[in-house]
């Protein structure tokens, strides 16, 4: 790992590395550590007890946060027909089909998310190695293989967020931006949170959260007291 620059390590500083934080106290000191010169976004990282080698304990899923995420989001969408036009009129950036894909094949990925129709997932398939390793491949569980096109493409343009474990049981999301201020930001990690929670594997045994940590882009992490998810648990 490389060196820390100084900026950083004076932010660390003004962190208790021995204390958990209420998220109350860790979103008061998150402007206190941030040093970068334009709007960080914020992460919540968490720790869960799960194990992802085990299908039947994969953590994934999204939500849509009160606030959105505080930036643009451009939507791609793979239909024909009603629902191309169903698409344009819900705001997606782009739509199309053989064209679309011809032009990914080609190296153009100018776009954040991608949806398809069902029924275009025959063709789309074949953009699986592109677009698998940058989490853009349009997938059922996701809820990005739909026909109901419309409220997906809204909700990926209002700062829906999709996650996924990682195979160390890590999870990592944005909840908004820093100028969100406090109450925002608050509400968008408790919406989070609290689909992480209804996400719960059946076969996962011991503590769910077993840790939780918010950061902005480029600030270190404060550690939050896990009895803040506890309590949204009940």
């Amino acid at each position: 790992m490389g060196r820390k620059g100084k900026k950083y390590l004076e932010a660390k500083k003004k962190i208790n590395r021995e204390q958990r934080y209420t998220m109350e106290e860790a979103l008061d000191l998150l402007p206190q550590i941030s040093y970068a010169k334009f709007d960080e976004t914020v992460e919540v990282a968490l720790r869960l007890g799960v194990d992802p080698r085990h299908a039947d304990q994969m953590v994934r899923g999204s939500v849509t946060l009160p606030h959105g995420l505080g930036k643009s989001v451009r939507v791609l969408v793979f239909a024909k027909g009603q629902k191309e036009k169903e698409a344009q009129e819900a705001g997606a950036d782009y739509v199309g089909a053989e064209d679309l894909i011809e032009k990914i094949q080609k190296g153009w990925l100018e776009f954040d998310k991608a949806v398809a129709t069902p029924d275009m997932m025959g063709m789309v398939s074949k953009l699986g190695k592109i677009l698998g390793p940058r989490g853009l491949m349009p997938n059922p569980k996701m809820g990005t293989v739909t026909f109901d096109i419309a409220k997906t493409v809204k909700e990926l343009k209002a700062g829906r967020v999709e996650f996924r474990v990682d195979k160390a049981g890590n999870l990592h999301a944005p909840v908004g931006k820093l100028s969100f201020g406090k109450q925002k930001l608050m509400e968008n990690i408790d919406a989070f949170l609290e689909t992480v929670l209804r996400l719960k594997p059946p076969t996962s045994k011991g503590t769910y959260i077993r840790g939780i940590a918010i950061s902005t882009t480029m600030s270190p992490g404060i550690k939050i007291d896990p009895n803040y998810v506890r309590k949204l648990a009940k």
